[in-house]
């Protein structure tokens, strides 16, 4: 059988992949020269800034993400390099978020959270979810395991991805259809990946186009929303935001978006729950045996 070589950032992942036949397995986290002229997959650092530069050099088979966003990344890779992301990794955990942020927005959770630092118990009356039109802004992985769990709520999805098409059953709409769907909805939930092509699509015409008083949900990118634009709104027509991304990031202490009502922040905790370990192992235990079958990678997203 013939042999690989894999790179691993920690040696935990190394110790789980450490049985598979035909995989040599090390750990190299990244911050120094490589041991190897040659690896035929490396997995780089978690949420680690920028250690793709330490590729320059070396002969790399596949660069293998670990999430699913990849903006920027083709800029750092070497030329020739394979480079995939975390798809089937992340999804339901940002999915979960996504629904958690919702409803803590309709249900007024923030509003009871602090309430009960002082002792004050004080009844309202919550818009709620049920019976709410939800715009899904972007219909890929995540889109999709959101839709799946806020359908149980009793609400009519509208997703919408950068084409239209009809997809199991469900009717895409485009994003060129954006103008005439938003007046229609109360909630928006976005998962787009950033980008140039997705910057600050939720900019000031988007949002004087919702009604007063909708919410906003964002768990694809920070760079997805005009932060400056939703501040205005927020202030002067009540749009409310659920936000677990923002633009800038960290958001800075003394920024407005952290006191105004309305307004609930998670710190890009999306994909932070402990699902996410053993689902990499999973994804790598399969890339891994692409690799040694001589097939073809899963989710290859950027080729230079």
């Amino acid at each position: 059988m013939a042999s690989i070589s894999v790179s691993v950032p920690s040696a935990r992942l190394a110790e789980e992949l450490s049985d598979i036949d035909g995989a040599d397995v090390f750990v190299w986290k990244m911050d120094a020269a490589a041991p190897r002229s040659r690896i035929d997959l490396v997995v780089p650092p978690y949420m680690a800034g920028n250690p793709l530069g330490w590729l320059e050099g070396i002969e790399v088979g596949l660069v293998q993400g670990q999430s699913i966003g990849y903006e920027g990344i083709e800029d750092r890779l070497p030329a020739g390099s394979v480079f995939a992301n975390a798809a089937t990794v992340h999804e339901a955990a940002t999915a979960e978020l996504a629904v958690a942020l919702t409803l803590t927005a309709q249900r007024g959770i923030d509003r009871f959270v602090r309430a009960q630092a002082s002792g004050d118990w004080a009844p309202v009356q919550t818009t709620g979810l049920a019976d709410r039109r939800v715009l899904l802004l972007g219909y890929g992985g995540v889109g999709k395991a959101i839709a799946a769990r806020l359908a149980p709520f009793e609400v009519e999805l509208v997703p919408v991805a950068s084409r239209a098409r009809d997809e199991d059953g469900v009717h895409v709409h485009s994003a060129d259809e954006l103008a005439e769907l938003l007046p229609g909805v109360d909630i928006v939930v976005a998962s787009l990946p950033g980008g140039d092509q997705t910057r600050h699509i939720i900019d000031d015409a988007f949002l004087a186009a919702l009604a007063d008083g909708a919410l906003v949900v964002n768990v694809g990118r920070g760079s997805l929303v005009d932060t400056d634009a939703l501040v205005a709104h927020v202030r002067s027509r009540g749009i409310r935001a659920a936000l677990d991304v923002t633009d800038p990031e960290p958001l800075p202490a003394d920024h407005p978006l952290w006191s105004l009502e309305g307004v609930v922040i998670a710190p890009h905790v999306g994909g932070a729950t402990d699902a996410m370990h053993p689902r990499i192992v999973r994804l790598l235990r399969r890339q891994i045996g692409h690799l040694l079958a001589g097939e073809e990678p899963e989710n290859v997203v950027i080729r230079t």
